[in-house]
């Protein structure tokens, strides 16, 4: 589990073909991995991913084809979003976050508000339903807060702070962006799909 609380920026720097998937080489960044062991989770753009090798300040994962194939920011070189995997005494400043991307998003708007910034994305319709209001969203693995939703397009306010700690900085319209939504909302859905088969 994860808070979606960015703790670096690291970078992709390199990826290695396997016989299934890449082996990717990660630049930890400002994200301490003096205490991180191999078979340690750590969120990728909010993908979870299991620490297979550590060098210096940079680690290794493996990423097979289906996670290939249902996220972004995964697939070349280039900043990434990290988090270490909470543990049972962390603080959760974000929200409970599992590091399982339900879609994939693209932004419409990127637009200056002050030093602010508004960000309006479109989530695939499949998942639209589990965005609400001033609710919880993972972005690219960051815990946002929702403004305002208009069927599959939603909108979220992002400060200065999470501006200059994340790779959210980059986007503009057209960008994908790996989504994840509210786990109690999910587990909702399927509690009243349960009751209405009973």
């Amino acid at each position: 589990m994860f808070s979606g609380i960015v703790a670096a920026v690291g970078r992709i720097t390199k990826l290695t073909p396997r016989e299934v998937g890449y082996r990717l080489t990660v630049e930890a960044g400002r994200l301490n991995i003096d205490d991180v062991a191999l078979g340690d989770s750590i969120a990728h753009n909010g993908v979870c991913l299991t620490v297979v090798g550590r060098e210096g300040s940079a680690f290794q994962v493996d990423v097979s084809p289906e996670t290939l194939s249902c996220t972004v920011g995964l697939d070349a070189p280039g900043p990434v979003n990290l988090e270490k995997a909470l543990r049972l005494n962390d603080v959760i400043g974000g929200h409970l976050v599992s590091g399982h991307v339900d879609g994939v998003g693209e932004v419409l708007r990127f637009d200056p508000v002050g030093d602010n910034r508004l960000l309006e994305i479109r989530a695939p319709k499949e998942i639209a339903k589990f965005i609400a209001r001033k609710g919880s969203i993972v972005v690219d693995g960051t815990s946002l807060t929702t403004n305002e939703v208009k069927g599959t397009d939603f909108t979220i306010n992002l400060i200065p702070h999470t501006l200059e700690n994340t790779t959210l900085n980059r986007l503009q319209p057209g960008s994908k962006v790996n989504l994840e939504v509210d786990l109690i909302a999910r587990y909702c859905e399927r509690l009243l799909a349960a009751e209405r088969e009973a």
